[in-house]
This record gives C-alpha cells, sequence and structure tokens, in this order.
C-alpha cells in the first residue's frame, strides 16, 4: 500500500483535510487522521466513559470554553488535570483574565506585577481577587463540610457548586454531574491558599478517598477510552487507575515530550500494556506536538464526523 499524497483545495472543510491527512497515513498527517478517527468512536460508543486528562497550561492556553463545551455535551466523563488548571478556571471565575503581548523581561514583569507562563500572562491584582473570592468559598465548606475531612473531588464539586460564571469548567462539571480529580491540587496557588486556610481552621483533605471515587467510576464503565492532554501526574492517575481492570481500551496521547529519559510524559502508549495500564488489544494513538494546537483541530475533526 502506498502513501497518498494530500490535496488541498479552496474552502475545505476541517473533516476534509484530516481526511487528507487519514488518507496519507503517514507521519504527523496519519498520527492525527488516525486519533481524530478514534476519539469519534470514543464520543459516538454508548459503552465508553472518556476520561480526560489535562496537564500544563491549557486554560490559560485557551482550551477553557473547548472542555467546558465537552463537559456541557456529556462528551467526557471524567476530568482529571492540575491544580494550576483549576486555579486558573477559578481566575477567570472571579473577574480575572490572561494576557498576552508583554515581552520577556521577566524582571520588568515582576516589578509591574505580571506574572508569566510562556507567553501568557497573568496579574497580581487578579490573583489578588482570586485569594479573596476563594477564601471565602473555602470558609463555606469548611462549616459544612461534616467532622471537617473532605476528599478532593468533593471539595471541587463543592468550590463548582458556588461558582456563579457559567463558563467555569468547575460549574459546569457540577452541572453535569462529571467529576473533577486534581491529585496534585496542593501544588497550585488554589492548594496554597487552602494550606493557609487550614492554619487557623480546621478543615483536613482526603487525597486517599478520591480513588475510592475513582475506582468505582472505572469499574462502572464498561469500556474506557483516555484522551491524555501532556502527560505529567493528570496522565499517571488516569491510566494507573485503570490498572485495576485490566487498563484502558483506548486512549488518545498528545504530547510534546520524549521517551528517551524514560519520564512517563513522554511513554509511548504502547508501553502501558507492559503495566496493565491498557489492555492488550487496546486502540492507542500518540500525537508528538502542541495541545493547543491539535486537539482543537483532533476535536473540530471528530465533532464533523458525527454530524455526517
Amino acid at each position: 500500500m502506498h502513501v497518498k499524497q494530500m490535496n488541498l483545495k479552496k474552502n475545505m472543510t476541517i473533516k476534509q483535510i484530516i481526511d487528507e491527512f487519514e488518507s496519507s497515513g503517514v507521519l504527523g498527517a496519519g498520527r492525527i487522521g488516525r486519533a481524530t478517527k478514534l476519539l469519534s468512536k470514543m464520543i459516538c460508543d454508548e459503552d465508553t466513559n472518556v476520561f480526560l486528562s489535562m496537564a500544563g497550561p491549557l486554560v490559560p492556553g485557551g482550551l477553557r470554553n473547548i472542555v467546558g463545551q465537552m463537559i456541557k455535551d456529556k462528551q467526557i466523563s471524567v476530568l482529571i488535570t492540575s491544580g494550576a488548571n483549576i486555579t486558573h478556571d477559578l481566575l477567570e471565575s472571579f473577574g480575572g483574565n490572561h494576557y498576552k503581548n508583554y515581552g520577556f523581561d521577566d524582571e520588568h514583569l515582576n516589578k509591574e506585577g505580571i506574572g508569566r507562563i510562556g507567553d501568557v500572562y497573568t496579574k497580581n491584582k487578579d490573583f489578588q481577587v482570586f485569594e479573596v473570592e476563594i477564601t471565602k468559598i473555602i470558609s463555606e465548606i469548611a462549616v459544612e463540610t461534616e467532622n471537617n475531612l473532605i476528599s478532593i473531588k468533593d471539595f471541587l464539586w463543592e468550590i463548582g457548586k458556588r461558582i456563579e460564571d457559567e463558563n467555569s469548567i468547575l460549574k459546569l462539571a457540577y452541572q453535569n454531574n462529571v467529576s473533577i480529580f486534581a491529585p496534585g491540587l496542593v501544588d497550585s496557588m488554589l492548594g496554597l491558599q487552602l494550606w493557609m486556610f487550614t492554619q487557623d481552621n480546621n478543615l483536613t483533605i482526603d487525597a486517599v478517598k478520591d480513588m475510592n471515587d475513582l475506582s468505582n467510576l472505572v469499574f462502572q464503565s464498561k469500556k474506557v477510552g483516555a484522551v491524555l492532554l501532556g502527560g505529567g501526574l493528570p496522565k499517571h492517575f488516569t491510566l494507573a487507575s485503570n490498572l485495576l481492570k485490566g487498563g484502558v481500551d483506548s486512549a488518545i496521547q498528545i504530547t510534546m515530550d520524549r521517551s528517551e529519559t524514560g519520564s512517563l510524559s513522554g511513554a509511548p502508549l504502547e508501553e502501558a500494556k507492559s503495566w496493565s495500564k491498557a489492555k492488550s488489544k487496546s486502540d492507542l494513538v500518540t500525537v508528538i506536538g502542541d495541545v493547543t494546537i491539535l486537539f482543537p483541530l483532533i476535536l473540530a475533526g471528530a465533532l464533523d464526523s458525527l454530524e455526517v
């Protein structure tokens, strides 16, 4: 079978372009084509629960509404992410923003009260509002929490219940009964505010209880399809939880990390089979590249396929 050369013409749809990728079938284009087809299959299959893993600065990077819409459209069953992405979701919920075009003079940025994430910027004044607002919410949760003990998942659920912003990922997850897990919650500005609150108040986070809730979701799923945006702790938490049932049935990962160092973030998905984190006959696609470019493209192509 030979490589089909791709063709472009004016006014092509995203699906038509990705169809050209798939028909070529090789290198990055082939991987995008296969990932798009697999994502469409995951979303269409009523027996498959999609676990979305999200690492890296994806909310600051512009994917907030995309993830929120997937929650509203019942395209994901579980979200596993970093404390940082949750923090940045709340930052916008409290009226803050993420900014661009401030330049890369970091010492000057520091003097101006601006923090940098690549070429995304945040302002200290927005975090000051965040600190005030999240402390109010944590105080309410502490008063209502039985025995002053709460899991991370339930803590985020209670925050989502209290958020007014209809575009908030946490709010939408609460409204649509989608569980959010953040195993590294303490390693974030939200975690810092939580720690500061506990210096004078009695509230304990039970991280182990999350494993009870997540394992229940795994065992309740006939099949699990994992969509892994970036690597790190969210990727591992997603795959490791499915080890309990022999691994995921299918998975797509988008990463820019390399495999040579042995880190999980760059590990090919096939490696997960050796740990029973992916089943021996699972359908797996790894796409190398920037999540903020590739995931919207792959998702758009998958959604176009659903409408055909």
